[in-house]
């Protein structure tokens, strides 16, 4: 074989691993994913009141409903239990809004919608679709807030399950160790651009 013939099938050969080994980690990232709930809160605007009435916002809801939220066993328990917290999220929101003097309208809804990679104190997760609780302030045009609901990261108290109980060991290591994994995390955010660009 000459040189240039062995230097593209070296190259290919690279290509070929490098492609499997991508694919194997979005697969693990999408899974990530399936067993995750979010919390996702939107101001109405950028401004610094708006802003600051999304954080109000945010810890009235989860002051009021943070037993409810946590110690679900499994993603299943969680959804049925936020979906019936949907109606109490959203008068907790308004009524605090309300004594800021703010006449802003809430929505609170289960969805499916994308993330890009996050990081929190208990780790990182990966860019992905993923069930969320949504509430949006008014015009929805401000930055957001986030968390996740399940497992547990932004309850307060909520000790169970952890996210080596939900996770595989292999998703676990994603999660908990993303200076592992900081290129496949981009590609993985270029994969879903890409994908949502054709979209």
């Amino acid at each position: 074989m000459s040189w240039n013939r062995w230097v593209k099938a070296l190259a290919m050969g690279l290509c070929g691993c490098l492609l499997l080994s991508f694919c194997g980690f979005q697969a693990a990232c999408e899974d990530i994913a399936d067993r995750v709930l979010r919390l996702h809160i939107l101001a109405a605007s950028d401004s610094e009141e708006d802003q600051a009435l999304k954080l109000k916002v945010r810890d009235a809801i989860l002051q009021a409903t943070g037993d409810q939220m946590g110690g679900f066993t499994d993603k299943e328990e969680a959804l049925n239990a936020v979906q019936a917290l949907l109606p109490t999220v959203k008068t907790v929101a308004e009524r605090c809004l309300r004594q800021y003097g703010c006449t802003d309208t809430v929505k609170a809804e289960l969805c499916n919608m994308y993330f890009t990679t996050r990081h929190y104190d208990g780790g990182t997760m990966p860019a992905g679709y993923y069930d969320a609780v949504r509430v949006t302030i008014g015009e929805a045009q401000g930055r957001n807030w986030w968390c996740v609901l399940f497992p547990p990261m932004c309850v307060a108290g909520a000790q169970e399950p952890a996210v080596d109980d939900v996770l595989t060991e292999a998703q676990t290591d994603i999660v908990t160790h993303p200076e592992r994994y900081e290129v496949r995390f981009k590609l993985v955010e270029w994969f879903y651009d890409l994908c949502n660009w054709f979209a």
